[in-house]
């Protein structure tokens, strides 16, 4: 017999509904950090040339 997971925000059992999280308010915290850049993958900061800002496509 193997133990449920356990939400990564709150540590409550996780269900199969919002797995791995265990209701909607949690996924919806993790989200809310993504978007907030609160996880974040460690590398070499970028460099803008001449004062440029990167270019965003929007085109779908």
């Amino acid at each position: 017999m193997s133990k449920a997971a356990k939400c990564p925000i709150c540590g409550q059992p996780s269900t199969p509904d919002y797995r791995p999280f265990c209701s909607r308010r949690c996924a919806d915290v993790d989200l809310g950090r993504w978007f907030g850049g609160n996880y974040r993958i460690p590398g070499e900061p970028v460099q803008e040339t001449d004062g440029e800002k990167p270019e965003i496509n929007d085109e779908t």
